[in-house]
This record gives C-alpha cells, structure tokens and sequence, in this order.
C-alpha cells in the first residue's frame, strides 16, 4: 500500500472485522446513464462473492450468504496467498480466451481442467482494521489499486471507466458482455440495500426463474426437452415459459443431479401450465411427460423480447444461480434512465488472459469424479486412498499430475501397446501387470493382438492413442507407465534403443559415471544419446533409431555399446546377462532392446519412495549431486513447463547405424 492509499485509509472508522455483510445491489435500467459524476464497471457474468481475509484465514461467502471455500478453492488458496487484512466484494468468474466470463463453463466448473476461473474484485469493505464502506467510492477504489497482487493471477482489479455511458454500452454490447455498471463516484457502500447509486445496464435481457419442473418429449434422445421455469409475485409461484435451449449434454445431466433432491408428485405452480398445449407456432406439439420438482433451483434465462400478454420470446438458458434465493425471484422491471449529453472518451479494450497453463483436473474434496475427456467419460474413484504414505500424496495426486503432464508423455506413448503395472493400493499395496484387456477395457481404447503359448489363445495389449488413454491407465491405478520402444504401425521396429544403467551394489555417482562415459562413446561415433532417470536407482540413455531397424538391429547395436562402456570402466560395471555372474557390479542392460520388453517411459512415475519421476536431463545435469528423489511428482510440471520436453530429439529421423558400427568397429581394432 502506498503513502496516498494510507492516507485514504485513515479516513475510515476503526473497527474490527465485520461479519455476514450483505452485498449492497444495483438497480435494473433500461438505458446507460450520461451525467456527470458517473463511474463505469464490466458487468461480469458470475457469482457475486464477499471475501474475509484476515491473518491467513479467509473465507469467501456468497450473495446469500453460502461458504463458497471447497466449491471454488483456487480463489480460496489465491486469497490465501494475499498478504493483507480486508474484506472485498467482487465476482467469480470463468474466462475465455479471451478474458471473457462465460457463465455456462461456470456453471459446470469443477475443477481447474474445466476454465480459467477468476475472482474479479471490484470494492473493498473493510481493511486493515478500518471500516470503509463510508468513503466515497472513487477513494475505495483508489485503496483496491493499490492492495490488488501484481501478478495477474486469480485476483483481478475490476476496472473503472470514467468515459461515455452510452459509448462503454455499445463496446460491452460489441464484446458479447452481459453488461455495464454504473456508479456514483461518491457514492457509499450500503450493504443488503439496492441503491439507484449503483446502476446496471444489460446488453442482452436476462431474468432469474425458479425451476418448477421439466418435460421429456416422446422419442427423444435428450435427458429433458424443456425446464418449466416460473417467478414468484404476490408470494404465489407462476409459471411463465418453458425454456427448450441452451443447454448440451453435459448441462443437462448437472440439472438433473441437482434436481433429482426436489422431485415432487405434486405440481408447484399455482396452475398446472399446458405444456402439450398447441399455437400457432406449434399446432402439433409433441408429446410429453412433466417431472415436478420442488421450487429450490434459481436459473438465469436470456430472452429476446416480453411481449404485451407477458410471454417470453426465445428463452434461452444461460446457467443455474446457486447464489441466489428461490423465494426472491421476481419479475425484474426496467426503470426508465433520464439521458444527457457528454462527450466520448476513449475506453480502455478487455486484454486476454495470460496463456493458459494445465492445472488440476480433479478437484480436492469430491472422492468420486467424472470428468469428460476428449469425448469420454472417464471415471475416478477412491480419490483420496494414499498411494506414498510417507508423502501423503494420493490417487487424486497422482492422476492430477498426469493430466498435467498428458502433453509431454503422450509422443512417448501414442499408438504404442503397454503392459499395466497396476497398484490399486498404492506402493505398499500388492501389485500385479497386466497384459491382457481383451473384453476388460471400454469399446473407445484400442488394443493390439498377440497370441499367449501358454495358454494357446488370442490376447489384446493395451494401446495409448490419446489423454483419455492415459488418463484411464492411472485410473486402473497404475503409477507408472511402460510403453513398447515400437508403435503399432512398425510394431518390429522401435523407434529407439535403450542403454539401462542398472546398478546393484554400486553408488549412484557410479551411475553417473557411466552414463557419461556412455555420452563419450557415443559422441565418438557421432551418436545422439539422451538421459533420464529411471525414477528408481538408475539411469536411461535412449538413442533415435526412427523406426529404420528391427528389434535384433536394436539389440545388437546396443550389446556393443554396452561393451565399449565396460570396457572403460570393468572394475564395477558387467554385461552378463545372469545376476550370480555380475558379482554386484552394475548392469549394462542391453537386452530392454527385444520386443515387448519395457521400461518406465518419460515422466513417468515410479511406485517408490519420495514419488520419484522418470525425467529426461541435460547431459550438464548428469553430474555428481544428482539425486533419483530431485525430480518427483510434486516438483516435476514446473520443471517441465520451464523446460518444456528436452527429449523429443529421441524422436528424431534416427541414427544411421551402418555408419555408426563402422566408427565402433574401428575403435575395437584400436583397442
């Protein structure tokens, strides 16, 4: 806060924190205002929200009066986070791309992976121990400025527009805004009243109604045709329209779930409404039967236009208000504006948001979610089991962590068959793989046959060909990931091959040394190599083959490099194939490089202690100090969205090997 903000403050009266404030509320106009002394506000379209943040605690109430804290706890923790005492009013918003509320996305947040949700402030209360709400608003406004975070995250300053009424209506109207505010600038803070200080203008005529009821036409595919939607006057519920768009798939099915409490055999309504009843729009309605419901659910209709005999033309439906009160809604009256002149001023454009960045997909409270992904749903239970109990991270974790990191695995996973290493209780749990999914997993993942001798018949490999897929092995369970080094379209070619550091007796720093060893080899005979860890006690090179060579080309070529590196280094490295020959020395695995054979893909996790993750390196970061547990699932995506994917160069066209054994040939004669 600066020196001019402190001085606004010590005008308030000193107080302690109020509590349960009603939020003061605006009055509907027909048209924008354009005397003098007016302020203008974007008219955000979400839930209106007073924060109390004091010492560290904060919690977020709603307009009548509900914890809106576990619902929308991104603004809970960014509130958190906040380093000062106050209490704001503001909305809480979905943004679009560009920086747009949308109240459908909304209505069906559920998590960070459904929108980019704001809270945009735009008063404030109450503020280190001084009661403001007397001050003018032009002075509040000043205070928020000035105590607002720099950092554009979820806490945004509502701005202010002191310019043409008319001329911020037409650029609200021309942005697709549901509209405009206007405020006295003088004008005081009055909580629970509806002041003509505060204005608002709507581009688009919107009303609240109660939902009294809902109709499935006969031979329809959708959940419900209709909602029947009412107000109440004189204390007595009407019906006013049935509201038939608006709505997709995944609305209708919240509706219902939401309604399914308040299913009632009786008709709310003061009169049962004609729902079948033919006009001359629709002489042959079809037919249809009505669910009555309770009237409990608030939801925001946009409509065209009220005609003389009260009838709503082209109801649309626009989302649910939980924030509001059934027994509050009204029929909403536009009031007449008295216009002036004033000359235009320049306003300020709406800039997008800062580029979107994956967060959680799952939602920290709900134990059991579904959530569409890429057109399937996919189901996620038993959320909070602890799969790392010396870390406390659970199944929710793990699967969060893997939405985020969906884009940098899944060029390491597309169209590649896995075997499932599933650990349904977490790392101290029994585990088991799983080859065959023959008949076990759902129409939409595809498999890739094999023929079992053991059991003399056909069998299905899993096969990862998109987010979904994997999204849906980590809900088997499966804390890590094993893809084949081959894709389906080649499944005899790989497109890489594999030096496994797999240590036995050895020190980690062991380990390094002979991954850099291997990287002197291979930069001797021209050879692209790439590391990572193996997220349990070794590390990986893989070299781009470009699905040229068969899996044996594979393997042989390895079995050579393999040779060179011990022979540098024979005193605690071996490559014989049996553990009683190696004598504890470390194994210089060449055979990963073989059909069907798997190790644990980039950025996977591994069932181990500190929840280590698989991750590709720099060759600058294979030193001494280099540690498994530096790189795990809680660190690991800031990690990766610093660095992006430093290992998509495995990828690449693929080495020439004929030239390559050539270069390795020659270094045998030498030696």
């Amino acid at each position: 806060m600066n020196a001019f903000a402190k001085k606004i403050l010590k005008k308030g009266r000193p107080s302690s924190m109020p509590k349960n404030i009603e939020p003061m509320l605006a009055t509907l106009v027909a048209d924008p205002v354009e005397d003098s002394g007016w302020l203008y506000e974007i008219k955000w379209d979400g839930y209106r929200a007073i924060s109390y943040i004091n010492k560290g605690v904060v919690e977020i109430r709603s307009r009548n009066n509900k914890s809106f804290n576990e619902k929308f706890y991104p603004v809970h923790a960014a509130l958190q986070k906040w380093k000062i005492n106050a209490v704001v009013d503001g909305e809480i918003v979905v943004v679009n791309d560009e920086g747009l509320p949308d109240f459908g996305d909304l209505q069906l947040w559920r998590s960070e992976a459904d929108g980019q949700i704001a809270l945009y402030v735009f008063d404030v209360l109450w503020l280190e121990g001084y009661d403001v709400m007397n001050l003018p608003l032009e002075e509040r406004h000043q205070l928020l400025r000035s105590i607002i975070p720099p950092d554009n995250g979820i806490i945004k300053l509502s701005e202010q527009f002191d310019t043409s009424g008319k001329d911020f209506f037409v650029l609200a109207e021309r942005l697709g805004l549901e509209g405009i505010f206007a405020k006295r600038s003088n004008s005081i803070y009055t909580p629970g009243f509806r002041s003509k200080d505060w204005l608002k203008i709507k581009t688009e005529k919107r009303q609240e109604f109660v939902i009294g009821g809902y109709t499935k036409n006969e031979n329809t595919s959708k959940l419900f045709s209709a909602l029947l939607v009412g107000w109440y006057q004189d204390g007595k519920f009407h019906f006013v329209t049935p509201v038939g768009t608006g709505f997709n798939t995944a609305m209708q099915k919240d509706i219902l779930q939401k309604l399914k409490p308040y299913v009632t055999k009786s008709c709310p309504f003061v009169e049962e409404p004609e729902y079948n009843k033919p006009s001359r729009f629709r002489p042959s309605p079809p037919r249809a039967t009505v669910t009555w419901v309770k009237p409990k659910l608030v939801a925001e209709i946009s409509y065209r236009e009220v005609t003389k005999d009260g009838a709503i033309r082209h109801p649309s439906f626009k989302g649910l208000r939980e924030d509001k009160k059934a027994s509050e809604v009204v029929r909403e009256r536009p009031k007449k504006t008295e216009q002036t002149t004033q000359p235009a001023k320049p306003i300020k454009g709406i800039s997008k948001p800062p580029k979107k960045e994956r967060q959680t997909l799952l939602n920290p409270k709900e134990e059991a979610q579904t959530r569409n992904i890429g057109g399937h749903d996919l189901h996620f239970t038993n959320l909070s089991k602890v799969f790392w109990p010396k870390e406390n991270l659970t199944k929710r974790d793990m699967i969060n962590y893997y939405y985020q990191a969906a884009p940098y695995m899944l060029p390491y996973m597309k169209d590649r068959p896995q075997t499932l290493n599933r650990h349904p209780h977490g790392i101290l749990g029994q585990s088991f793989y799983q080859k065959n999914v023959k008949g076990k997993v759902p129409d939409w993942i595809e498999t890739f046959p094999y023929y079992s001798s053991t059991d003399e018949e056909q069998k299905e490999f899993f096969v990862c060909t998109n987010e979904a897929g994997l999204l849906y092995i980590a809900s088997l369970g499966c804390i890590e990931i094993n893809p084949w080094s081959s894709r389906t379209q080649s499944p005899d070619n790989p497109d890489w091959c594999i030096i496994d550091l797999d240590p036995d007796k050895n020190t980690f720093e062991q380990v390094i040394t002979a991954a850099q060893v291997t990287k002197q080899i291979l930069d001797a005979i021209n050879v692209p190599g790439y590391c990572k860890t193996s997220g349990s006690t070794g590390l990986h090179i893989y070299i781009p083959l470009g699905a040229k060579y068969t899996y044996h080309d594979s393997k042989e070529f390895g079995r050579k490099i393999a040779r060179l590196v011990h022979n540098e280094i024979p005193s605690f490295t071996s490559i014989e194939r049996k553990t009683a020959d190696r004598d504890g020395k470390m194994y210089i695995d060449f055979l990963q490089n073989r059909s069907q054979a798997t190790v644990a893909g980039p950025y996977s996790l591994r069932p181990k202690p500190f929840a280590p993750v698989s991750m590709p390196l720099h060759w600058e970061e294979v030193k001494k100090g280099l540690k498994i547990k530096d790189h795990n699932l809680r660190n690991a995506i800031p990690r990766l969205k610093e660095t992006g994917d430093i290992f998509k160069g495995v990828l690449g066209k693929g080495i020439n090997m004929k030239a390559a054994i050539k270069k390795i040939n020659s270094i045998f004669e030498m030696t």
